[in-house]
């Protein structure tokens, strides 16, 4: 869903997300708002190294020469505009006017960004106006599909809803084509299952990021299958070793410092965790115990060992069983 947009439009917006597809939704929804207030000039930017900061700060300040309005869009995908683009930032927010419509789009800023100089001047000058685009998560992508299935007269099952947004989990823009594709090939009205199921591929990005998430759930089966799904991609071992041995590390942790009495909201903060990881923690960490966790640090040694082509073992299959033993043990103390 994208975001919608008041009238009359404030001079400065800020969008934050990590979904391509709901961050575009929402800057177009914003441009047709502005066109529809008098802004016929766009002029977009994108934030790269050597950028030149200097001529977006011009091109805010030079009007049309037949008074029209503009938009300017300017994208920073890294979210790291650096130190000369944070001075630059600042003088642009000194600048904005009433003929000028800036749109200013970032990825989702942890807390160290979002309390930067320049992010806190973007904050103040936008104040409502700054919006964080949330993902969709996967316990909602079913009634997201459907969603997006009405608006062309489409619809699916319940069971087949559910297995396209198992299908389609991180990957929005995909699903979106997905469906754009359905409603070329078939007719309005339910289209029947066996129908979706030949049509859909198996597009769904997996990362290790979500693969903690599902972890700490004590979700077995999306476990497994998110494991299987980054084999299948070709992604690495290294790195997927790597985030779950820094997952075991901070988890045993976290348990020894709260063991002593240590306040986990505290110590999770110290941590930097944050998002979805802030929530399942707390829950997560009560059962397990510190054998348990000890025991788990000492088989991702042996899986940093498999992973580097130290021991014969296969680490894809050491690796799932470790992250199933934290997912059931997880699971099956609620």
């Amino acid at each position: 869903m994208s975001t919608s947009f008041a009238t009359p439009l404030a001079p400065l917006y800020v969008l934050c997300s990590d979904e391509v597809l709901l961050l575009q939704e929402s800057i177009d929804a914003l441009r047709q708002v502005a066109r529809a207030e008098g802004f016929s000039e766009r002029e977009v930017y994108t934030v790269e190294s050597h950028f030149k900061w200097h001529e977006v700060i011009a091109s805010q300040q030079s009007l049309s020469l037949f008074g029209d309005k503009k938009i300017i869009e300017l994208r920073i995908p890294t979210g790291k505009p650096g130190k000369d683009g944070g001075d630059a930032l600042k003088e642009i927010v000194r600048n904005l006017s009433e003929d000028v419509l800036l749109i200013i789009s970032l990825p989702r800023l942890d807390k160290t960004s979002k309390s930067s100089v320049w992010f806190k001047a973007l904050a103040d000058a936008a104040g409502r106006n700054v919006h964080d685009i949330a993902s969709i998560e996967l316990s909602k992508l079913p009634v997201w599909i459907q969603a997006r299935l009405k608006r062309n007269q489409q619809s699916v099952s319940a069971d087949t809803a559910q297995w396209m947004a198992t299908q389609f989990e991180g990957n929005l823009l995909a699903a979106h084509q997905e469906i754009q594709k359905l409603a070329l090939l078939h007719p309005a009205g339910e289209i029947p299952d066996e129908v979706v199921h030949e049509a859909v591929l198996n597009v769904a990005r997996y990362d290790m990021f979500k693969l903690s998430e599902a972890v700490l759930a004590g979700d077995v089966a999306r476990t497994c299958r998110m494991i299987e799904g980054l084999k299948a991609e070709g992604e690495s071992i290294v790195p997927i070793v790597w985030s779950l041995t820094n997952e075991v590390r901070t988890l045993l942790s976290l348990k020894q410092e709260t063991e002593k009495g240590g306040y986990l909201p505290s110590l999770m903060k110290q941590n930097r965790i944050w998002g979805a990881r802030e929530q399942l923690i707390p829950r997560a960490l009560p059962r397990l115990s510190s054998k348990f966790l000890n025991r788990c640090l000492v088989r991702t040694a042996e899986l940093d060992r498999m992973s580097k082509g130290m021991d014969k073992a296969d680490p894809w299959d050491a690796t799932l069983r470790l992250a199933n033993q934290m997912a059931v043990q997880i699971a099956k103390s609620r």
